[in-house]
């Protein structure tokens, strides 16, 4: 579904992302972890063709993207949809309004499609009956729950998550994993998660990937993950300082 082909991307004279190779499989939920300012979110935007590569080839679909014009960019986004960190809602807009703003702005769907589709996205993420609540009304979690609905709103192949858990309490976390897991299966999508909360990261990944220096040291299952013998990888899943990147060699 996503593959990554000898990524680089460096920004005023600083290399972001070193050679990055990295397939995500139809269907799965992958999980990139690492330390802050890693290049974990820089994955997303240039999956999502928000940033172009300085070189190297992404694949969505069985489409490479870095050479595409911005209007062939966003036929390639109508396949996405994006959670982003802090939800990023419309606060002059209500709740409905929100999770319908994709599907006003690139579906002809009669309205009454629309208030059918809001109502059942809202439903899915546990907030039915929730149409006219204005942003300001909500909770932390309660807001990365509309975001999510507003992103399955055109029902994607593909999910990006920044931080899904980013500020919530261990109970709404849990809440939110639980609905990045149903919600690939309920809408049969791809997901790719950016977290660095591991109690996260081994409840919903199917494989992860961990980024160190601008590059990915290892991937593999959970239990690849867990039983690493890479030092960067061991304290970073323990919630240790990591190493400095000299001493995180690749074992991807």
């Amino acid at each position: 579904m996503i593959k990554l082909v000898n990524v680089n991307v460096n920004m005023r004279g600083k290399q972001i992302l070193k050679d990055i190779n990295l397939t995500i499989e139809k269907g799965e939920i992958m999980v990139i972890i690492g330390p802050s300012g890693s290049g974990k979110s820089t994955l997303l935007r240039l999956i999502i063709g928000l940033l172009k590569p300085t070189s190297g080839e992404i694949w969505v679909n069985g489409r490479e993207i870095t050479g595409m014009t911005e209007d062939q960019l966003n036929e390639v986004r109508l396949e996405m949809g994006m959670v982003f960190q802090y939800s990023a809602l419309f606060d002059s807009m209500t709740v409905g309004e929100n999770v319908a703003f994709g599907l006003r702005q690139h579906t002809n769907l009669p309205e009454e499609e629309i208030a059918r589709t809001v109502r059942r996205k809202l439903r899915m993420v546990g907030l039915r009956g929730q149409e006219k609540t204005m942003p300001n009304e909500l909770s932390g979690g309660m807001k990365k729950r509309v975001s999510l609905a507003r992103a399955i709103a055109i029902d994607p192949h593909i999910v990006l998550y920044d931080e899904p858990t980013a500020g919530l309490d261990p109970i709404m976390s849990n809440t939110i994993d639980r609905l990045i897991v149903s919600t690939r299966r309920m809408i049969d999508s791809t997901s790719v998660v950016v977290t660095h909360d591991m109690s996260s990261v081994f409840a919903i990944a199917d494989r992860i990937a961990m980024i160190y220096g601008g590059t990915i040291i290892e991937t593999g299952t959970p239990d690849m993950i867990r039983q690493s013998e890479n030092p960067v990888i061991v304290k970073f899943i323990r919630g240790g300082s990591v190493l400095p990147e000299s001493q995180g060699r690749s074992r991807a």
